[in-house]
C-alpha cells in the first residue's frame, strides 16, 4: 500500500505539449474567437502584451508565456488563482465578467485579459489559435464514443491505419501514443488545452491520423471544442455515468453532440449495439452529419431485433457472417446498394469484438472512401484484414479487454464495469466452452462496484452476475472516499437477490464475498477446475486501486497469472505470457 505516485499535473501536462510554439499575439487570438463566432471583450494591454505560446486551465501547471483560462467551477472559480497564474508567467487571462471581477479584486486589474461569456467553448478555440493557427492544422481525427468498445474500437482503427501504412496517434483511456512516442496520459479525453497541445505534438511526429475516444464527459464539458472530427463512429448507449447525467435522456444527448454537422464530416453509428437497438436507432435519427448506418445481424448481443422492431430500416453496411475461428471470428461486412463484401478476421474473443472490428474497419473506409472510391478502399482494407483469426490488424490483444492470461482454466481480464459490459464478456465466456466442447465448465466471476460512482447499478450488476456466472465473488473495485464494505453490500444484495431465484428454477449460484482483491482472485483460482473460465472484470489494466486516496498497487492480469502458474507448478503450463514480459 502506497500513497498515489503518479506524475504530478505539472509534469502531465507537460507530456501533452509540443516542443516549441510559434506564438501568437494576444489581439490575434482575440480576433480569430470573434472569426469563430465568439463574443470577446479585451481589457487591459491586450495590444502590448508578449505572444501567447501555450495554454492552460491549471494555476498550478502555468509556464511562461500561456494563456491562463480562468473557468467558473462548481467550488470555486479559477481566477481566484489568476494571481498566482500571473506570478508564474502567464501572458494573459482568459475568463468570463465574473472572473474580470475577481481579478481586479485580486490587484490585477491592469493585467491583459479575454473576456468571453462561455469560456470552456472559448478555451478550445483559443488553445487551436495558440497551438494549430486554426482547426484544420491536421492531423486527420477519428473519434470513437459510446458506453462499451470504445477502447477497443480505437486500438483496432488505429491498427488497422498502421496496416495501410498510416502513421497514426491514439488518445484514450490506456494511453496516448503520437507515433511510436508514448505519453501517460490519466484521462480517456483530456483537457481541450491539452487536445490542442497534443495535436501540435503530433503534427511534431509527423502523425496524419489520429484516432480517439470521445467520452460523454468531453462533449459535455466542451473539451472537444475547437476540434473537427473526419469520422465519428458511436458503439453503444447503456446505463453508466448517471451520477453525471442524471438520465439516459441526458446521457444519450451528451453522446449525440459528437455527431452534429459541426463536429464531424460523417458518422458511422451502430444501430443494434448492446442491449439493442433503442438508442442506436435514435442516435442515427438525431445525428446532422452525413451517416453510414452499421447493422450487426448475427453478431449483435440480440440478433433479430432491428429487423423486428425497425422493419423499415435499412442499415448501410450489414454483418452478414460471424463464424468461430480459435478464440476470435472471421466475419463479413456487406454493402447494401452494391452488393460489395468486406471480409475480415478479430482474434479477440466474443460477438461483441466482432461489432467493434467491424466498426473500426467502416471507420477507416469512410476515411479513405472520399480519395479512393468505394471498391479501391474495400480492396485496399480486405488485403489486410481478410485473413485467419489469430493474424493482421485486428490480431493484436487490447491491454485488459478480454485479455487471456491462462488456459485450463480460462482466465480472462476485462475493463466491463457497467451491466451491459459484465453481460457481454460472460456471454462471450459460455459461448467460447460451446465452441470448444466444454459445455460442463462454469464460469467464474470476480468483481465489484466503484466508489463515488452511479450507485443504481450495483444492486443491478449483482443481479446480472447471478445470472450468467455459476460462482460469483464479489470484491473490492476502486472505492474511492466510500466504505469498501458498503459498496460490496450494495451489490451482494443484487446477487443475493438473484441467487434466491434462480434456486426456485432449479440452478445453483456460489456466492462469495471476499476482500482484499488479491485474496478473492486467489479464492476464484482454487474454486476452478480445468473445464472453467475465470473473469476478472471491472479493472482490465488498471494497475492500482484507490482507497481514499491511499495506492493500493495490483494487476488483475499479473495476480490472476501468478495464481494460475501456482496452481500449475513450477512450469506454468497453458499460461500467456504478459506483454511487459518480453520487452
Amino acid at each position: 500500500m502506497t500513497t498515489d505516485d503518479r506524475l504530478t499535473p505539472a509534469e502531465q501536462d507537460l507530456a501533452f505539449r509540443p516542443s516549441s510554439t510559434a506564438g501568437t499575439g494576444l489581439s490575434e487570438l482575440a480576433s480569430r474567437l470573434r472569426e469563430a463566432g465568439v463574443d470577446v471583450r479585451e481589457h487591459g494591454p491586450v495590444h502590448e502584451g508578449a505572444p501567447v505560446t501555450g495554454a492552460c486551465l491549471d494555476s498550478r501547471v502555468v509556464r511562461s508565456g500561456d494563456l491562463y483560462i480562468a473557468l467558473p467551477g462548481a467550488k470555486a472559480h479559477g481566477a481566484q488563482f489568476a494571481r498566482a497564474a500571473w506570478e508564474a508567467g502567464a501572458a494573459a487571462v482568459l475568463t468570463d465578467a465574473e472572473g474580470l471581477e475577481l481579478m481586479r479584486s485580486a490587484g490585477l486589474e491592469h493585467a491583459p485579459a479575454l473576456v468571453v461569456p462561455r469560456v470552456r467553448t472559448a478555451a478550445g478555440l483559443a488553445a487551436a489559435g495558440i497551438y494549430g493557427h486554426g482547426l484544420d492544422a491536421g492531423p486527420t481525427l477519428l473519434g470513437v464514443t459510446g458506453t462499451n468498445g470504445k477502447t477497443t474500437t480505437s486500438f483496432l482503427a488505429a491498427s488497422l491505419l498502421e496496416a495501410l501504412s498510416r502513421r497514426t496517434g491514439v488518445i484514450g483511456t490506456i494511453l496516448t501514443r503520437a507515433g511510436r512516442r508514448a505519453v501517460p496520459s490519466s484521462l480517456t479525453t483530456p483537457e481541450s488545452t491539452q487536445l490542442h497541445g497534443l495535436m501540435a505534438l503530433m503534427r511534431e511526429e509527423a502523425v496524419d491520423t489520429v484516432v480517439m475516444e470521445v467520452s460523454s464527459h468531453a462533449v459535455s464539458y466542451e473539451r472537444i471544442a475547437g476540434l473537427r472530427y473526419a469520422v465519428a463512429g458511436f458503439t453503444n448507449l447503456t446505463q453508466d455515468h448517471l451520477d453525471l447525467h442524471g438520465s439516459m435522456q441526458e446521457y444519450f444527448e451528451a453522446k449525440a453532440g459528437l455527431f452534429t454537422a459541426e463536429r464531424t464530416a460523417r458518422a458511422v453509428i451502430v444501430l443494434d449495439g448492446g442491449e439493442g437497438p433503442e438508442h442506436g436507432v435514435a442516435m442515427a435519427q438525431a445525428a446532422t452529419a452525413e451517416t453510414t448506418t452499421l447493422a450487426l445481424g448475427p453478431a449483435a448481443a440480440r440478433p433479430g431485433r432491428l429487423a423486428a422492431e425497425h422493419p423499415e430500416l435499412k442499415a448501410d453496411w450489414s454483418v452478414v457472417e460471424a463464424t468461430p475461428d480459435g478464440l476470435g471470428h472471421r466475419f463479413a461486412l456487406e454493402h447494401a446498394e452494391t452488393g460489395v463484401r468486406l471480409r475480415a478476421s478479430v482474434g479477440l474473443p466474443g460477438l461483441f469484438n466482432v461489432a467493434n472490428a467491424a466498426l473500426a474497419a467502416l471507420m477507416v473506409l469512410e476515411r479513405l472512401v472520399p480519395d479512393l472510391g468505394l471498391e479501391e478502399a474495400v480492396r485496399a482494407v480486405a488485403e489486410v484484414t481478410d485473413v485467419p483469426a489469430g493474424e493482421g490488424p485486428f490480431a493484436a490483444a487490447v491491454p485488459g479487454r478480454m485479455e487471456v492470461v491462462g488456459r485450463e482454466p480460462d482466465g480472462v481480464v476485462d475493463f466491463a464495469h457497467n451491466p451491459d459490459g459484465l453481460v457481454q464478456s460472460m456471454t462471450a465466456l459460455a459461448r467460447a466452452r460451446q465452441a470448444t466442447g466444454r459445455s460442463s465448465g462454469r464460469t467464474i466471476l470476480v468483481f465489484g462496484a466503484t466508489g463515488d460512482r452511479d450507485a443504481t447499478k450495483r444492486p443491478l450488476m449483482g443481479r446480472i452476475a447471478a445470472q450468467h456466472a455459476d460462482v460469483v465473488v464479489v470484491t473490492d473495485d476502486d472505492p474511492h472516499s466510500e466504505d469498501p464494505a458498503a459498496i460490496r453490500a450494495e451489490v451482494l444484495a443484487g446477487v443475493r437477490e438473484q441467487a434466491e431465484a434462480e434456486r426456485a428454477r432449479g440452478r445453483h449460484v456460489e456466492v462469495h464475498e471476499s476482500a482484499p482483491r488479491a485474496d478473492a482472485i486467489a479464492l476464484a483460482v482454487r474454486l476452478a477446475s480445468d473445464e472453467d473460465s475465470i473473469l476478472l472484470a471491472g479493472r482490465g489494466h488498471e494497475t492500482y486501486q484507490d482507497f481514499a486516496g491511499v495506492r493500493v498497487d495490483i494487476d488483475d492480469r499479473v495476480e490472476l497469472r501468478a495464481r494460475l502458474s501456482e496452481r500449475r507448478g513450477p512450469h506454468g503450463a497453458g499460461l500467456t505470457e504478459h506483454p511487459d514480459a518480453a520487452r
